[in-house]
C-alpha cells in the first residue's frame, strides 16, 4: 500500500509540475513570442531551414533518440517519468491555451515566465524524471558534469537554443528577452531542485569547546568534530568545532555559543550539499 501510495504521490509531482510549466509558458511565453529554448525551439529552427515539417512532428523525431539514450544512461524509472511528464506537458501546454495571455512589458512577461516555468520544471527534476525533449538530454549531460547544478546546464543549452533561433530568423531583440526568461528559469530550477541541500557549516573557536560541543549533541542534536589548531600570534594551541547544522539552526546554534562564550569566534559559510548520518544518503542518480 505504501509502495502505491509512493507511486501515486512521484506521478502527481511530475504531472504537477508539467501543469505549472504550461501554466507559465501559455500565459508569459509563448503568446509573446519569447523562446524557452529547448528541443521544441530547436525544432522550430530545422522546420524553418527545411522549409517543411510541422515543428511537432519534429519534435517527435528528435525525442526518439533522446528517449533510447536517457533509458540506457539513467534508467528505467527516468524513462517512465520522462514518458509521463512528455504527456503531461503536450497535453497541459494544449488545453491551457483557454488562459487569456498576459501582454505587458516584454522584461516583466520575461521575468514571470522564467519564474514559473522554472518552478514547474524544478519539481519535476526533484521526482528524477523530466518532461522529455532537451530535459533528457540534460540529465545525461548531468552525468558527464556531475560537479555542476542541474539548472546551469539546463540554462547554458537553452541560451544556445535561443542565439540560434535569433540568427535564424533575425529577430535580436526577441532572443535577448528570451535569455532572460531562460536565465531566470535555470535559476528557480536551481533553487527548487536543492532547496532541501542547503546547510550551515560552522567554524567555532572557543577555550569552552567542550561545554559548546556538549550542547551541539544535546541541544541541536548534531554531531561534531574536533580540528586541531594554532594561534598565530600566541602559538597556543587551539581547539576548532567543526558542525553541520540544517539552515533553520543556525540562529539557535550562534545564540547558544555566545551564552557559554560571549568572546568565540564563529565563522558561518553554506553548505550546498551534506551527506551521512542525519543529512541526505548518496544515490548515483541525485542531481
Amino acid at each position: 500500500m505504501k509502495k502505491v501510495y509512493q507511486s501515486g504521490l512521484w506521478f502527481s509531482k511530475i504531472i504537477l509540475g508539467s501543469v505549472i510549466f504550461s501554466v507559465g509558458f501559455n500565459l508569459f511565453l509563448g503568446p509573446n513570442d519569447l523562446n524557452a529554448g529547448g528541443i521544441s525551439g530547436l525544432a522550430m529552427i530545422v522546420a524553418h531551414l527545411l522549409g517543411f515539417g510541422s515543428v511537432g512532428t519534429i519534435v517527435i523525431v528528435m525525442n526518439v533518440p533522446l528517449f533510447i539514450l536517457g533509458g540506457m544512461k539513467i534508467g528505467k524509472k527516468f524513462l517512465i517519468g520522462s514518458l509521463v511528464g512528455m504527456l503531461a506537458v503536450s497535453i497541459s501546454l494544449d488545453t491551457l491555451t483557454i488562459l487569456p495571455p498576459v501582454r505587458i512589458e516584454p522584461l516583466i512577461e520575461a521575468l514571470y515566465g522564467g519564474v514559473i516555468c522554472g518552478l514547474g520544471l524544478g519539481i519535476v527534476f526533484s521526482t528524477g524524471g523530466s518532461t522529455g525533449g532537451s530535459d533528457i538530454l540534460v540529465r545525461v549531460l548531468k552525468l558527464r558534469w556531475a560537479n555542476v547544478p542541474i539548472g546551469t546546464i539546463n540554462t547554458i543549452f537553452d541560451f544556445t537554443v535561443a542565439a540560434l533561433t535569433g540568427l535564424a530568423f533575425w529577430d535580436i531583440s526577441r532572443t535577448l528577452y528570451s535569455g532572460v526568461a531562460i536565465f531566470v528559469t535555470g535559476r528557480i530550477i536551481d533553487a527548487v531542485v536543492y532547496r532541501f541541500d542547503y546547510s550551515k557549516v560552522a567554524l567555532i573557536i572557543s577555550d569552552k569547546h567542550k561545554a559548546i560541543t556538549n550542547v551541539i549533541n544535546h541541544d541541536l542534536d548534531r554531531g561534531a568534530t574536533y580540528l586541531h589548531g594554532e594561534g598565530s600570534y600566541s602559538h597556543q594551541d587551539k581547539k576548532v568545532i567543526l558542525t553541520v547544522v540544517k539552515k533553520q539552526q543556525i540562529a539557535e546554534l550562534k545564540r547558544l555559543v555566545v551564552e557559554i562564550d560571549p568572546n568565540a569566534f564563529i565563522v558561518v559559510q553554506e553548505a550546498h550539499q551534506v551527506l551521512g548520518e542525519g543529512f541526505a544518503r548518496y544515490s548515483k542518480d541525485s542531481l
